[in-house]
């Protein structure tokens, strides 16, 4: 069974940072292209970022671009998603994904609130 498990979410103030996780099982995570999206409450899911099996190729959304950024560890199965100086804007549930902008299975999430 594919499991996709998110952690590290929270309420954070403008300008501080968190370190989202996604633990993975039932697959051989060190072959997949894994990726991030989030969801804002009336939004459609939003591609994040995308990282390749050896880490050689990593894509980014504009929206995120500079302040977030996704890493992986195949020993650990984890996939990791680095969020620095959020914004409100930043408000959504994080949703790690097997595959890249179009991820064929997605965990539920972890909520992220930026207020002040």
């Amino acid at each position: 069974e594919v499991r996709l498990v998110e952690s590290g979410g929270g309420v954070v103030q403008p300008g501080e940072s968190l370190r989202l996780s996604c633990a993975a099982s039932g697959f051989t995570f060190s072959a997949a292209y894994m990726s991030w999206h989030r969801q804002s409450p009336g939004k459609e899911l939003e591609w994040l970022a995308t990282i390749s099996p050896a880490s050689s190729d990593i894509y980014y959304a504009d929206s995120v671009k500079g302040r977030f950024t996704i890493s992986r560890d195949n020993a650990k199965a984890t996939l990791y998603l680095q969020l620095n100086n959020l914004k409100t804007e930043d408000t959504a549930v994080y949703i790690c994904g097997r595959g890249g902008n179009k991820p064929q299975f997605r965990g539920q999430g972890t909520r992220v609130t930026v207020s002040s």
